[in-house]
């Protein structure tokens, strides 16, 4: 396949166009959809393959010996990250927004708090407010344009209330990957204040050259708190598969997790389970590889379009496809801000101040879509913003 190529998603129960009049006001006939964090690209052929010999089989029956699901997980973890696991540490969960209450659900209990790094992923928000958690935001700070952690602010905001923290890696919306030491400093953080640490790693491929992701599991001394998420689904756009691992190697974590697992009756789909299972190959990581030299291509073109535009600048990308933009330079309040880029470029993109403490001067970007569309989209933005230059 070619990314290049324009696929019309419009009217296909597309969440990403087929709602983005309803919530924005901007219409798909003439509008541009850069919000929802799917890409307008087909998955690799392997996983279409998958979808097509399971219809063509024609039988869906109940689903038994996830065996290849599992070794194609262990597999892709340990040759593309590093990082050996075992069959009996992975949970699978209706996506990992699900595979987050999960965790909320089994291992705090209701007005516990819980520590976001902000701004970060907006649904993680949701789902803690909704299971009757506090939320404690711990901020971001902006260095060079970058963000960085301040873990003396941080010890100073705990209360003792707090029984988890949920760690983005790479970072959502900032597209940080987070360094060793950087990480090193979540580890010790979570074991000072005894916090179970949840790491959300669903870009973990999603990288681009340059920078290297570190699962959080190889982090010394951090097992025993320690659960890691991860998927498919983002990786090779198959959203709708609705499926994530969860994996956790403490063996009295893993206990408490399952007992809510067994309790709800959680488990994946056959068909889900197929399409991951196609995708954790050899076929599957050469179009990986494929994607991230395209998306870099986006990512630059992007990048100098925002820089032209006098007060706005975006986040240097090194990790996911969200563009990260800073509109604070213009002076502009959030209700200007989203006319110009909703009413005037007909954009409909995700605001800043959804992502928690210090996302309000920004907008974020999905730039995983073909080239002519981040060409129309930059052009767009300098007609609506041209009385600043």
């Amino acid at each position: 396949m070619t990314f290049d190529e324009i696929i019309d998603r419009r009217g296909t129960h597309c969440a990403k166009w087929d709602m983005m009049e309803p919530i924005y006001g901007v219409s798909p006939d003439d509008g541009l959809a850069m919000w929802v964090a799917d890409m307008d690209f087909r998955p690799p052929q392997v996983v279409t393959d998958a979808v097509r010999a399971a219809a063509d089989h024609g039988i869906f029956g109940y689903f038994g010996d996830d065996s290849a699901y599992t070794a194609s997980i262990r597999w892709w973890l340990k040759e593309r990250h590093g990082w050996q696991v075992q069959n009996d540490w992975i949970f699978s969960t209706h996506g990992l927004v699900n595979g987050t209450a999960m965790c909320i659900d089994a291992f705090t209990d209701p007005g516990d708090g819980v520590v976001l790094f902000t701004p970060v992923y907006h649904a993680f928000h949701k789902i803690i407010r909704a299971a009757g958690r506090k939320i404690v935001e711990c901020p971001l700070s902006l260095e060079d344009g970058r963000y960085t952690m301040d873990f003396d602010a941080y010890d100073s905001m705990m209360t003792g209330s707090e029984r988890m923290v949920i760690l983005c890696s790479p970072h959502n919306p900032g597209g940080r990957v987070w360094s060793r030491a950087e990480l090193a400093a979540v580890a010790d953080f979570a074991k000072r204040h005894d916090l179970i640490l949840v790491s959300d790693e669903i870009h973990q491929d999603l990288v681009f050259p340059g920078h290297t992701h570190t699962p959080m599991a190889l982090i010394d001394g951090i097992t025993d708190r320690l659960v890691m998420m991860s998927a498919t689904t983002k990786t090779f756009n198959i959203a709708a598969a609705h499926l994530g691992n969860v994996i956790i190697e403490d063996e009295a974590l893993r206990k408490r997790f399952a007992d809510r697992m067994n309790a709800l009756g959680i488990s994946g789909g056959a068909v889900s389970i197929a399409m991951a299972t196609a995708a954790y190959s050899r076929q599957g990581a050469a179009w990986v590889d494929a994607l991230m030299h395209y998306l870099d291509g986006n990512r630059r073109l992007f990048d100098e379009g925002m820089a032209s535009l006098p007060g706005v600048s975006s986040m240097p990308l090194e990790a996911t496809y969200l563009s990260w933009v800073d509109f604070s330079g213009t002076g502009m309040d959030a209700a200007e801000l989203t006319r110009r880029v909703e009413k005037g470029a007909r954009i409909a993109v995700n605001h800043g101040q959804t992502f928690g403490t210090g996302g309000e001067s920004f907008l974020r970007f999905n730039i995983a879509t073909p080239r002519s569309r981040v060409i129309e989209a930059v052009e767009r933005l300098q007609t609506a913003f041209a009385d600043l230059q």
